[in-house]
């Protein structure tokens, strides 16, 4: 489902990066960790298509995303890929529903609104959706940020970060929201962070 070989990220006049390989296979969880400095928010960009690599390769769902260009890889990463970003990044002018389904206005896809809002239900933001992202919790727009990664039913979830500002109670809540959201679309789940509490959760992981 998701296979990255040989990657290499250079920043100009920064640091260059390899990534070890890995092999994420659907409805499999991967824990991507280590410290800060270490590349692992730049490893989660090039799975993503955020970056490109400067050698290597990243293949999710049987394409090959790395030789992909322009709208291309656009499209395929709004039908293919989940992001929870570790800010979570909204049009505050839109309301939290609408946020949800921008992605589909900018695709091209069918809205649907309904889908939109059972994703707002089974997260606890039922009564949420009409609201403006800034008027929710912290724990909330986490939670709305995950409700969106989920719009497109994604075979792949990538999620940086997401518990390091987080108390233990907190951080297990929102790992089993992203478990239990993988679960209901049959996605693979990467987590990229430093936040080593997460190793008790999974076994299959790999250390930068």
């Amino acid at each position: 489902m998701l296979v990255t070989r040989n990657l290499e990220f250079s920043y100009p006049n920064g640091p260059t990066f390899r990534f070890p390989d890995i092999n994420c296979q659907e409805r499999s969880r991967m824990l991507v960790i280590g410290e800060s400095g270490k590349g692992k928010t730049t490893f989660l960009h090039l799975i993503a298509g955020i970056l490109k690599p400067v050698s290597g390769e990243v293949e999710i769902a049987g394409r090959r995303t790395s030789v992909m260009t322009g709208g291309e890889l656009d499209r395929f990463r709004g039908e293919n890929i989940g992001i929870v970003f570790q800010t979570a990044h909204f049009v505050e002018s839109l309301s939290v529903l609408d946020n949800l389904i921008l992605p589909h206005y900018l695709t091209g896809r069918r809205i649907d609104r309904g889908y939109a809002k059972q994703v707002l239900t089974r997260l606890g933001l039922g009564d949420k959706g009409n609201r403006t992202p800034t008027s929710l919790s912290t724990g909330e727009q986490q939670r709305a940020a995950i409700a969106r990664a989920m719009m497109n039913h994604p075979a792949v979830i990538l999620a940086d970060e997401p518990t390091s500002a987080l108390d233990d109670k907190h951080a297990r809540e929102v790992i089993a929201l992203l478990e239990e959201e993988a679960a209901n679309t049959g996605a693979a789940l990467l987590i990229v962070t430093h936040d080593n509490r997460l190793k008790e959760f999974y076994a299959n992981r790999v250390e930068l």
